[in-house]
């Protein structure tokens, strides 16, 4: 079997527990890539399996390190909430005996592809969790117009836009607003951030379209990608967002999940936590 080692080292203990953990993984097969930077072109590896050590930004990064040529990815939770990154370093320790014989399961995820056009060409972005079209300097009102395959479905001022997939919906998405999905539909949710209006709602519509987003002031205007990667969106640029052609896959154990991780991490789902009221 063929390990990629990924991570970020600027998280306390990755360094040290992926050195722990190399000994582990060259006993059972080969590591092509060691990389706790986050620096390599990972397109081009061909791998088994993904060992992500930090939180879900290390994962994110390492979704798009790897480009179009996803490998299946344990992540191991050294961060914070850790929704993608489910893992503790002994439960990790645990289960990747099992991992190794693959009798654990992956589940599949939607990616997207940015596209910016511009007179000069365009640019592709790939992405896991969201775009993120915001004002920035001057930090003037957006006025944003968005199009599905061609019909415009939404206009309006406000600071920005969030075109999110299931697994981003609890990140940027959620904050503003948007709604939680189920990580394995084939859906996008679109929310609008502060929409100087009464009537504009989040929006989820089906993966499968194209999504034209066009800004009739664009001063101040930024793409975020991922939350990590951005870029100023220049007078006459549009961009167009859709599927990618390949998905996101995340090795997922039986005693975590989706929804348990929503209740154990956000209290989402459960009822009031009603005390006794005490009395002098």
């Amino acid at each position: 079997m063929k390990f990629l080692v990924l991570g970020s080292a600027r998280k306390p203990g990755v360094r040290e527990e992926a050195e722990r953990l190399r000994p582990l993984l060259e006993a059972s097969g080969e590591i092509v890539a060691f990389d706790l930077d986050q620096s390599l072109d990972l397109s081009e590896l061909s791998a088994d399996l993904a060992i992500v050590l930090g939180g879900d930004g290390a994962i994110l990064r390492s979704a798009r390190q790897m480009g179009y040529r996803q490998v299946p990815v344990l992540g191991i939770n050294l961060g914070k909430l850790g929704f993608l990154a489910e893992l503790s370093v002994e439960e990790a320790r645990e289960c990747l005996a099992d991992v190794l014989r693959g009798s654990i399961p992956t589940t599949s995820h939607i990616m997207f592809e940015c596209v910016v056009h511009s007179d000069s060409g365009k640019s592709t972005y790939l992405g896991l969790n969201e775009i993120v079209v915001l004002s920035g300097p001057p930090f003037r009102m957006l006025e944003v117009a968005m199009d599905l395959d061609g019909t415009e479905v939404l206009r309006f001022g406000g600071d920005g836009l969030i075109v999110s997939t299931p697994v981003g919906s609890t990140a940027h998405n959620l904050a503003a607003g948007g709604p939680i999905l189920g990580q394995e539909l084939s859906v996008f949710a679109v929310t609008p951030i502060a929409p100087h209006t009464l009537t504009i709602r989040p929006l989820v519509e089906s993966a499968e379209k194209v999504y034209t987003i066009r800004l009739s002031h664009t001063g101040g205007a930024w793409l975020v990608v991922d939350g990590q990667d951005q870029r100023p969106i220049g007078p006459g640029e549009y961009l167009e967002v859709r599927r990618a052609p390949v998905d996101f896959r995340l090795v997922r154990t039986p005693a975590h999940g989706y929804y348990r991780a929503l209740r154990d991490k956000l209290r989402w789902g459960t009822p009031p936590n009603y005390q006794p009221r005490s009395h002098p």
